[in-house]
């Protein structure tokens, strides 16, 4: 079936070329410490993207793994100013990019999520445990997919992250393709590179609709195309 679809990955020998396949309970963010002065400027020079004042706040015994009052630690608030600099910085100083804040975010599910790329190549390069999951019960591949996050799809399936992993609202990545995208080039090619990593076809959601069902009702008549040779039903 995939060598009909035309687009094979080979997984390459990678840091995260052994990680879990199945990731344990999310475990809660600790509860809030008070903070040292040197703690807050790392929070605030992270939050800003300031890769200078993070450098500086470290150097200045500012803990690497500080959290703010949502339990965002500062390679997580990095994250959120796209600041590819300063969470490198972060890496490189030892930061977890698997610590998840009060919502269930990481730095790897933050970032696949906002098809962050570099980010995700970086926390992957750090030891990101592709099974985890955020707040939906969902991969990082998942939001991925349904963002149209191309690239960054790609990047994920290089790596053992579950193909057909199903999120609480018993959804997979191929589902969201065709459920929350809108059938244009970069949706098929996702949808693509999804059965060409071995998403199960006609893998269907809570009520019994398959992934052709769903593109054929939303019109997406490339994408219905590509489900109906790969043996969707």
């Amino acid at each position: 079936m995939c060598g009909a679809i035309g687009l094979g990955l080979a997984a390459p020998r990678a840091a995260w070329a052994k990680a879990p396949a199945k990731a344990p309970a999310a475990a809660k963010p600790p509860p809030p410490v008070p903070l040292s002065p040197q703690d807050q400027q790392l929070l605030a020079a992270a939050r800003a993207g300031d890769a200078a004042a993070v450098r500086r706040a470290l150097d200045a015994g500012a803990a690497i793994e500080a959290r703010d009052a949502d339990g965002r630690t500062p390679v997580l608030l990095a994250t959120l100013a796209r600041h590819v600099p300063t969470v490198r910085l972060l890496i490189d100083r030892g930061a977890n990019v698997n610590a998840q804040d009060r919502q269930r975010d990481s730095a790897f599910l933050l970032a696949s999520a906002q098809g962050l790329t570099e980010i995700v190549r970086a926390t992957l390069g750090a030891g990101a445990d592709v099974a985890s999951t955020n707040r939906y019960g969902g991969t990082g591949l998942i939001p991925a997919c349904e963002r149209g996050h191309l690239e960054t799809v790609r990047l994920l399936l290089s790596t053992p992250i579950d193909v057909n992993h199903v999120n609480d609202l018993g959804w997979t990545a191929l589902l969201e393709t065709v459920v929350l995208g809108d059938g244009s080039a970069t949706y098929v090619q996702i949808a693509r590179l999804l059965l060409a990593r071995g998403a199960q076809v006609n893998l269907a959601d809570r009520q019994g609709v398959t992934p052709l069902r769903h593109a054929e009702r939303r019109g997406q008549r490339r994408v219905a195309d590509l489900l109906r040779a790969a043996g969707g039903k």
